[in-house]
């Protein structure tokens, strides 16, 4: 049986008790990856009216910024996009950064935070939106990145017959990216 921590109230908490979360904290941080995948895996058999399921789609996102040499943090960026779906219905873009912004840097996840206004381009017409609304970013300098987000990989990405690797060809790049936070409030602060 592990060692628990004996308090009730953080505020009861001994450093003792924090050297024993720390011990565990390590490999439930290190088993992120396969976590984020699960969820992933969520938006398998979920269509929502397209052409490939969510799930599918998320792995053509990636699998094109792959092939197009993108780094791996621009393609788990790609292979997360979508991710929030399942508990941001309203705001999905939000999630993804949510899980994202630790690990990756300002203009990746500027990228994913807002690609839904950019991505709306392509169909906001369609539901008496503004299509253009992504305009109101235009003087942003990650303007240009999350169009071409939107039109190279997102947008294209609902295609039955595209190539589609499987999550194991994504696992690696993954667990690089996920292995060390830049941003978190759990991280000391180096003073200048």
């Amino acid at each position: 049986m592990n060692a628990r921590a004996q308090f009730v109230r953080m505020q009861d908490s001994t450093a003792a008790d924090w050297q024993l979360i720390a011990g565990e904290f390590m490999p439930f941080a290190q088993a992120l990856p396969q976590r984020v995948v699960k969820h992933l895996q969520i938006l398998q058999g979920d269509y929502g009216g397209f052409p490939v399921d969510r799930y599918t789609h998320s792995l053509q996102t990636a699998t094109r910024a792959l092939k197009e040499g993108r780094d791996d943090e621009y393609v788990v960026c790609a292979l997360l996009h979508d991710i929030g779906d399942t508990l941001g219905s309203f705001n999905h873009p939000d999630i993804a950064a949510a899980i994202l912004k630790p690990f990756v840097s300002e203009e990746n996840l500027w990228m994913v935070q807002n690609h839904g206004i950019f991505q709306g381009h392509y169909f906001f017409h369609h539901l008496g939106l503004d299509r253009n609304l992504r305009d109101n970013f235009r003087s942003h300098p990650h303007y240009d990145r999350t169009e071409e987000f939107c039109a190279l990989y997102d947008n294209p990405a609902f295609d039955p017959k595209a190539e589609t690797l499987p999550i194991e060809e994504f696992m690696p790049m993954l667990q690089r990216v996920m292995a060390q936070p830049r941003n978190s409030i759990y991280l000391k602060k180096e003073t200048p």
